[in-house]
């Protein structure tokens, strides 16, 4: 058992416009947390693996192909493997905890 304490803290992003930091890893899945300013802009792209966003702190609108919702705390959304989406409007402070299923990256390595 591995306690996640940091996992949903705001952090200031340090040098980067948005701030992604990985809290554990197994070959399954990976848990982090993906902060973004106010204003600030998501420019990711689509992961390999699927991925659950759980908002701990903030408001903002998340974008996908599929549909868009506006977010806020307690909200949690799936995102399918390969599906373009990112976060905009982003009203209040983003952290959002990150659930990657396999782990981020994992399908890229093999």
């Amino acid at each position: 058992m591995q306690v996640l304490r940091a996992a949903g803290v705001y952090a200031v992003p340090e040098g980067e416009p948005n701030q992604f930091r990985e809290h554990g890893r197994l070959p399954d899945l990976s848990v982090g947390t993906y902060c973004i300013p106010v204003g600030g802009k998501d420019g990711q792209d689509p992961h390999t693996e699927d991925e659950v966003y759980v908002v701990v702190r903030g408001r903002a609108r998340l974008v996908a192909e599929s549909g868009e919702v506006d977010v806020g705390p307690g909200t949690v959304v799936l995102v399918p493997a390969g599906e373009r989406h990112h976060f905009t409007d982003v009203r209040e402070d983003l952290s959002v905890v990150v659930v990657f299923g396999p782990a981020a990256g994992w399908r890229i390595q093999k």
